[in-house]
């Protein structure tokens, strides 16, 4: 994956705000967890050609302002030139394959009309990859919250289900606990 520096807020905008899709890790030199970011983010394998920029605090000071950034390493996400997400601290590859593969997907699949869903993972959970496989085979676009790293969205999870362990699957508000594909296909009416 190709990770382009940027100087400025500017350029940033200059070079991203007209794509569809955009990424823009804040990092800083010199610090283990940055650098563990931006290795883990340059060896995430993906089906689409991404735009990823990188932008050191140490020298790039107007950006993380922007956008109320306060540690490094964030991911900043973009739909259209427009904030929409952060992913904060350093994942391992697959998570970050994962998760621009994800994005990839709802960018390709977008305007079909479809139930609300949302997976209840963690990266290190092999259930979890299985289950984001089958909907995205489908053509599924899903949401998904990393329980690992979100405390408040674990215990809310928890509560909903009565269930503690991942994945579990939200669709339109009915809980999911488990991959029970034949569940699942039938609240998503996919064949198969």
């Amino acid at each position: 994956m190709n990770i382009r520096q940027i100087d400025s807020h500017s350029d940033f905008l200059a070079a991203a705000g007209s794509l569809k899709k955009a990424y823009l890790l804040l990092y800083k030199s010199g610090s283990d967890q940055s650098e563990c970011a931006l290795k883990s983010i340059a060896d995430a394998q993906t089906q689409g050609e991404l735009a990823v920029f990188a932008a050191d605090v140490s020298h790039v000071r107007d950006i993380h302002p922007q956008y109320g950034i306060t540690t490094v390493p964030s991911l900043l996400e973009f739909d259209n030139g427009e904030f929409r997400n952060v992913v904060k601290g350093c994942n391992g590859p697959h998570y970050y394959t994962s998760y621009f593969e994800n994005a990839l997907y709802a960018v390709a699949s977008e305007g079909k009309a479809q139930k609300s869903v949302t997976v209840y993972s963690t990266p290190t959970c092999t259930w979890c990859n299985t289950l984001k496989t089958h909907l995205r085979k489908n053509g599924i676009r899903f949401h998904e919250i990393d329980v690992s790293t979100d405390q408040q969205a674990a215990e809310e999870m928890t509560r909903r289900s009565g269930q503690r362990g991942v994945p579990q699957t939200d669709i339109e508000g009915e809980m999911v606990v488990g991959f029970d594909k034949t569940r699942i296909n039938r609240l998503l009416d996919i064949n198969g």
